[in-house]
C-alpha cells in the first residue's frame, strides 16, 4: 500500500513539474499599470496574441496584432515581430479573449518569447476578458 501511495505521489509531482505556467508572478503586469504607462507615453511594446476579430473591435492603444498564438501562423507572426526588437526590450503580451486560466493563446506566446531569449516580457493579467478588465474600467482603447 505504501508503495502505491509513493507511486501516485511521484506521478503527481511529475505531472505538476511537466506543466507549470510559462511565467512567474514577476512576469505579470496588471491592466491598471499598463494603462498608466500608456497614458504617460512610457508604454512598452504591446503585442496582441489573440484572435483578429477581437483586435479589430477594440484593442490596447499601440498594440500590434500577431495573431492567435495557439496556431502556428500566429506563433510565426509573433516570432517575426519579436525579431524586430532587442532581447532586452520591454514587451507586454495580451489576449483577453477569455479568463487567463482558459486562454489558448497566452501560454504558447509566453513560452515562445522566453524560448527566444526575451528577458523583459510581461503578460497582462486579464482575469475575465478584455472588455471587463480593460474597456469597462475606462482604460484607453483603439478601435
Amino acid at each position: 500500500m505504501l508503495r502505491v501511495f509513493a507511486l501516485i505521489a511521484a506521478a503527481a509531482v511529475l505531472l505538476f513539474a511537466a506543466s507549470p505556467e510559462p511565467w512567474t508572478n514577476a512576469d505579470l503586469i496588471q491592466p491598471e499599470v499598463l494603462a498608466k504607462a500608456i497614458q504617460a507615453k512610457s508604454a512598452p511594446k504591446v503585442l496582441y496574441v489573440g484572435f483578429p476579430v477581437l483586435y479589430r473591435a477594440t484593442r490596447v492603444p499601440g498594440a500590434v496584432m500577431t495573431g492567435p498564438a495557439a496556431k502556428d501562423e500566429g506563433l510565426a507572426l509573433l516570432k517575426a515581430e519579436l525579431a524586430k526588437l532587442p532581447k532586452n526590450a520591454e514587451v507586454v503580451l495580451y489576449c483577453g479573449c477569455c479568463p487567463v486560466e482558459k486562454c489558448p493563446n497566452i501560454r504558447p506566446a509566453m513560452k515562445l518569447a522566453h524560448d527566444l531569449g526575451y528577458q523583459k516580457v510581461k503578460l497582462m493579467m486579464i482575469p475575465t476578458n478584455l472588455h471587463t478588465d480593460w474597456v469597462a474600467k475606462g482604460y484607453p482603447v483603439e478601435k
